[in-house]
């Protein structure tokens, strides 16, 4: 029996991530899933089909697993192993198609994306036919109530639009994450910036340095 979606999620970046790579790995990669702790760790921080790029360690994820079973949308599996896995549990909750599940899971994974990037990047998930296709099942996530997916306004020089889910509360309200360590909490992505920076500002002044010098060896052969 289905159960009915009544309840407005607010998903951390971290619940969202965890949960995406659970229905990823279901469809990629099934004589694996359920999914261990271990592999559900490198499953989050893949560095190939993930925006952000993330490091979560596996309390991060241990505590992430935890809310989304309070939550109902995921839960240890059952397993004969002495290893515990988990599953995801979208479709019992949902009642999803499979093309809802597709675009989804791949919004969850890699942010706001146009119908153009949802189609390639769920084809190994679902083969959408075309994009009059992956916009109807748009349009069946944003009918939903209360809605999972809504249109992004069109930025400047974009030529299509961009969708978002809503599992984390409203996609325009939500500051674009950089790349996270679970550990420190810190976007390295700034932290790299930063360091950039430093290194740029550093090389000027060598190059300043040296400009100078050459200025005041060509004024003692003027003078």
């Amino acid at each position: 029996m289905c159960m009915i979606f009544s309840v407005d999620y607010r998903l951390t970046e971290f619940e969202a991530r965890v949960l995406g790579a659970l229905i990823e790995k279901e469809t990629t990669t099934p004589e694996y899933y359920p999914l261990s702790l271990n592999a559900l760790v490198n499953a989050c921080n893949q560095k190939s089909n993930r925006e952000p790029v993330m490091a979560l360690d596996e309390d991060a994820v241990r505590t992430a697993l935890r809310s989304l079973a309070e939550q109902t949308l995921a839960r240890p599996a059952a397993s004969d192993g002495r290893v515990p896995k988990y599953e995801h549990r979208m479709q019992e909750v949902f009642n999803f198609h499979r093309h809802e599940l597709a675009l989804l899971c791949v919004l969850l994974l890699r942010g706001p994306q146009t119908p153009g990037e949802l189609r390639a990047r769920t084809e190994r998930i679902y083969a959408f036919d075309d994009l009059d296709s992956v916009h109807s099942a748009l349009n069946l996530l944003m009918r939903r109530a209360p809605p999972l997916v809504k249109a992004l306004p069109r930025r400047p020089g974009e030529k299509e639009g961009r969708f978002a889910h809503l599992l984390c509360g409203d996609a325009e309200l939500r500051v674009p994450p950089a790349t996270v360590d679970a550990n420190s909490q810190v976007p390295m992505e700034d932290s790299d910036r930063l360091g950039r920076l430093e290194s740029a500002v550093n090389s000027l002044r060598t190059q300043v340095d040296a400009l100078q010098q050459q200025f005041l060896e060509f004024r003692k052969l003027v003078e």
